[in-house]
Parts: C-alpha cells; structure tokens; sequence
C-alpha cells in the first residue's frame, strides 16, 4: 500500500522526469539521420589497420563542398560515412579524401531523397498515434464490465498517458546519447519506440488485470486498497520479467556491435521506466481519478 500512500511522490517524481526529457530534448535536440531527412551513407572498410576517426575527420574537413560529415566506426576496420546527398562530382571528391587515409573497398553506398524521408517522418507519427487510439479502444473495451468507481475507458486513457511518459523520458536519454555517441534518429530508433510501447503497454495490463479481478471479487473495502493489494501481488513478477530483459539488453550494448549499442540503451531506459510507470505511475493514476470523481460528486 505504501505506493498508493505516497502516490503524490512517485507521480512527481514522474512529472520531473519528463521535464527534463523535454528539457534535453530542446537543449540537445534530435539529430535526424538520413532515413527522415535525406542523404547519403557510405559503408568502407579498410584494406589494413583503420585510421583514427580523428584523422578521417580532418581528411574531411578541408573539403567544404560535403558539408557537415559524420563519421561512425563499425566494427574493427569499418566505417560509415553520412553526409548530405551527394552528386558524382562530391562523391568523387569524398572517395578521394578518403583515399589519404588509407586503401579501401566501398562496401555499400545508399542515397535517399529528403521526400523519402518526409514519408517516413509522416509515417512514424501516424504509427504512434494509431497504435495509442487502438490501446484506448482494446482496453476500454476489456475492461467494459468494470465501470465504476472508475469507468473503463479511464484506464485506457491512463495506460496512453504512460506510454508517452515511457516514450518521451527514453527519447531524452537518446537526445543525450546523440551526443556522446553521434547517433542519429533511424528506423531503428523507430523499431525501439513501437517495441517500447508493445512491452510497456503489457505490464500495464498486467497490473490492471489484477485490479479487475479483485474489484469482481470485492475482497477489498475501498478502490485505493483495492489497487494498492492489486499491486502487491504482482509487482515482483513484473519486475524480475523485466529484469531478465533489461540484463539482455545490457549485455547486447557491452559486447553488441556499435551499430546497436544506442538502440540497446535506449531499449533499456525504455524498459526501465516502463515497468517504473506500471507500478508507480498507472496505478496510482487510477487511485487520483477515482478521487476527483468522489469530489466532483
């Protein structure tokens, strides 16, 4: 029950965190990669021993024609190159930049149109609000014959306020990684939204399920005793089910290949405080709008 008792400490403490995820987000903003904004993306890997990226950044740097460049190491001799879209004459001045820092095979070379990317942009948002309005509809109606004290579509109103709450604080942490890792927004960071959501969406129901039983059984007096014991009974196998996943996903950014050292990381966030807001966010919301509704009475 000590969670329900302090309810206003944990909701706070939530409200802290996404004030400060947003605050990142505007201080460090999120860099687009060149799968919503268009360019181009050069994987090469080195005949011999890599250069720095030191080095390769100062190759670089003296043409001013590519623009901003950004050089990502991949695994032990390769590297990839992103740059805006190039023509012929800047792909030739790129290859040839390169060429001082050591023998080389191109790999791939990927170019993408900034519509392309608008596309995708459109396409992530409209995914995300889609995925949220069928959350809503699946658990108002799974929980259509438990209507009071609070009515059904309440708890999917909830579990949505959570996800963005699972969302925006993981997004955050990727603002901040962007900076230490130079990582870019891509269709994998969209993958890590939508797995997010799916995983945090269903500890949430978990939690609720458990609530529903208990009201159909009326084993408790009151809703907030009700959902405080609701609590109690599972938030250790929601935690250690978490925990199984998050020391994976742990592992996977120590020893995973750099490509998916951010996705891992921000996987983990995403993890870590979706199974913070099932416990210590959904259900004392469901306690506080119970409360409102007796006062409004």
């Amino acid at each position: 029950m000590f969670i329900i008792k302090y309810k206003k400490i944990f909701l706070s403490v939530s409200l802290a965190l996404v004030l400060l995820s947003i605050s990142s987000l505007f201080v460090y903003k999120l860099p687009l990669g060149i799968d919503f904004k268009g360019g181009a993306l050069t994987e090469i890997t080195y005949t011999d021993v890599r250069p720095n990226v030191e080095v390769i950044n100062q190759a670089l740097s003296n043409n001013q024609s590519l623009g901003t460049v950004l050089v990502q190491p991949e695994g032990d001799k390769n590297i990839i190159v992103r740059t805006k879209d190039l023509n012929e004459s800047e792909r030739q001045v790129l290859i040839s930049a390169l060429n001082s820092t050591g023998t080389f095979t191109i790999n791939n070379y990927t170019s993408i149109g900034p519509s392309v990317g608008k596309e995708l942009k459109n396409k992530m948002i409209l995914a995300i609000i889609f995925v949220s309005i069928i959350i809503i509809l699946f658990i108002a109606y799974a929980f259509r014959n438990v209507s009071r004290p609070v009515k059904s579509w309440k708890y999917g109103v909830i579990a949505v306020i959570t996800l963005l709450h699972d969302i925006i604080i993981p997004v955050g942490v990727f603002a901040i990684l962007s900076r230490i890792y130079h990582a870019e927004v891509d269709t994998l960071f969209v993958v890590a939204l939508l797995t997010v959501i799916g995983l945090s969406v269903s500890d949430t129901i978990v939690v609720f399920d458990r609530i529903r039983e208990n009201l159909k059984n009326k084993r408790y007096v009151t809703f907030a005793e009700t959902v405080g014991n609701s609590l109690e009974q599972v938030y250790t196998r929601s935690i250690n089910t978490s925990m199984t996943v998050i020391i994976v996903l742990v592992a996977l950014s120590i020893f995973g290949p750099s490509t998916t050292k951010v996705f891992a990381l921000m996987m983990t966030a995403g993890m870590f405080f979706g199974t913070y807001s099932s416990i210590f966010l959904a259900s004392p919301m469901l306690v506080l709008a119970e409360e409102l509704q007796n006062r409004k009475k």
